[in-house]
């Protein structure tokens, strides 16, 4: 997008103040740069004719493109299942999509997705993979396994910073009304009968979602906004509704006035996940975030089929050619075309890439067009020392700040039990949700490295006033489309149902395909896309998903 293209696109949205943000950063900014996707070679989606032709061909009996959760979690299916005849098609250097980790001396730091909530019974390619990886012990099919306690978060688990104070928890508690009080538990009473509720033996929200109800009135949630639904209910109190807001925000990159109901009753009502010795809500993590999974699903892969993964490799066109789908990619380390003609495709790339890639199927390109992804920002700070803090709660995992632009930040060094004193990693975390996507995404190329490292200090500066003088290295991280937006209509809209059904060439594979973006849906649409196509070529298997 060009500059002036990008500065009307902010005023359309009503932001036209940020469009002199180009200001020179701060004295003693600290030292960072850019890390993360690529926008230039994402970019080549959109002038695909600028390539040259095929130097090399290749024959397989099944691809799969992406190496994210979903990818990955199909080639860990179709390997456990003693299928090897696959290869793996990743854009970037390494495969992980949002569950990649950064490093440094100090520490290992997510670079997106930072934790696993504990999987319900029916989530149970997550629970065998789990007891693969050793962190689920014993059955994985018992309702409350043991895991180990190296990946259970360790408390305290998260805090809320408002008003000058620092308090246990997210939901606002200190000075709320007993009006207000009373429409908390109104709302949590309400997200129990979600969760108790059953039709035909289905839960209301499950996880996966495909094994929801898919009862009328819980699919007319679909049609309103989640901001809405509350007001519907009687239910207006500005600290719910900032809780909520926020909560839709981190799972979904989107506020709860464009949020589905749908979507924002599920974040509630689907994780109902137990363990032996541990509350409800605690979640699984590690200092690197979710790459211990990704990494994890890797070592598996490789273990069973060899060298099956190749990075550096971007999907520009695909083609149903007969008994075939071709599949063209670029090479950038290698600047040349690989052709390769498989017999099944598994496309676990987010759907935002459609429209280009396969724009010979007009109606998998439109149905496309009805999926919208949320731009985020992340950035790790390097810390000589843990920073001065305000009073209340001590130092949590999950550290949110009450009216910010951002989520708040993590502790990637928080499991290691550590004292307060030492180096550490906050990984800080902004979906730019208060702009329209393309906008959002054109400042995210537009402002420069020093525009948004000085944004993230000056927000932490209000929690933690030395954290200039104590941050000795800020790197930053965008992905422009970090997750699919859930908003009215697209969970239970025919564009989705597209996506989810199965064809006999190929098969969709993204967490984009439900509609939500977190790992369950990931590894489940993966899963899924395997076993598909492992019925199609007549191959046995077990299935790991009932």
């Amino acid at each position: 997008m060009r500059r002036r293209d990008f500065l009307a696109s902010l005023a359309a949205a009503g932001l036209s103040s940020l469009a002199g943000c180009r200001a020179p950063a701060a004295p003693g900014l600290p030292p960072g740069g850019w890390s993360g996707p690529s926008f230039d070679l994402g970019h080549l989606l959109r002038e695909p004719g600028k390539l040259p032709p095929p130097s090399e061909t290749l024959k397989i009996p099944v691809a799969i493109v992406g190496g994210g959760i979903g990818g990955l979690s199909a080639a860990w299916k179709l390997a456990k299942s003693g299928f090897r005849d696959f290869q793996l098609f990743e854009l970037e250097t390494a495969p992980g999509g949002n569950s990649r980790a950064g490093r440094n001396a100090l520490s290992e730091y997510p670079l997106a997705a930072h934790y696993l909530p504990l999987p319900p019974p029916e989530a149970r390619a997550v629970r065998e993979l789990l007891a693969e990886l050793g962190v689920l012990e014993g059955d994985p099919s018992a309702l409350r396994p043991r895991y180990d306690e190296r990946y259970l978060c360790a408390t305290p688990q998260e805090r809320l910073y408002r008003n000058g104070w620092w308090q246990d928890g997210l939901l606002p508690q200190h000075g709320v009304s007993q009006a207000e009080q009373a429409q908390y538990r109104r709302f949590y009473a309400l997200m129990e009968t979600f969760k108790q509720r059953r039709d035909g033996g289905r839960r209301a929200f499950a996880l996966p979602m495909a094994g929801s109800s898919q009862a009328r009135d819980l699919q007319a949630l679909d049609r309103v906004t989640m901001r809405d639904w509350l007001l519907a209910q009687g239910l207006d109190s500005p600290h719910l509704h900032w809780y909520v807001d926020y909560a839709c925000r981190d799972d979904y990159g989107t506020g709860s006035a464009e949020v589905s109901a749908w979507a924002g009753i599920h974040y509630f009502a689907c994780r109902s996940g137990e363990a032996r010795d541990v509350v409800g809500d605690t979640v699984l993590t590690s200092p690197g975030g979710n790459a211990w999974l990704a990494e994890g699903l890797v070592r598996s892969i490789r273990a069973r089929a060899g060298d099956c993964l190749m990075p550096g490799a971007l999907a520009f066109r695909v083609v149903e050619a007969g008994n075939t789908m071709q599949i063209d990619l670029w090479r950038p380390a290698e600047q040349r075309v690989v052709r390769v003609l498989a017999e099944q495709l598994i496309w676990a790339a987010p759907l935002f890439m459609v429209p280009y890639v396969f724009a010979a199927d007009a109606r998998l390109a439109g149905a496309a067009r009805s999926f919208t992804a949320a731009p985020w920002l992340i950035a790790n700070l390097t810390l000589s020392r843990f920073p001065e803090d305000r009073g209340g709660a001590p130092m949590a995992w999950d550290n949110v700040l009450y009216d910010s632009p951002g989520l708040g930040y993590v502790v990637s060094t928080h499991q290691r039990l550590r004292q307060r004193p030492g180096a550490t990693v906050f990984t800080y975390y902004r979906a730019l949700s208060d702009l329209p996507p393309a906008a959002g995404r054109a400042m995210l190329q537009e402002m420069p490295y020093e525009y948004w490292a000085e944004q993230v200090l000056a927000d932490l500066e209000r929690v933690h006033p030395d954290i200039r003088r104590v941050t000795t290295q800020v790197d930053l991280s965008r992905n422009g489309h970090a997750m699919v937006r859930p908003l009215p209509g697209l969970i239970w809209g025919k564009e989705r149902r597209l996506f989810a059904a199965d064809r006999p060439r190929l098969r969709f594979a993204h967490a984009d395909v439900s509609g939500l973006s977190i790992f369950e849906e990931a590894q489940f649409r993966g899963v899924l896309a395997a076993e598909r196509t492992l019925w199609r070529l007549g191959k046995p298997f077990a299935s790991s998903l009932g």
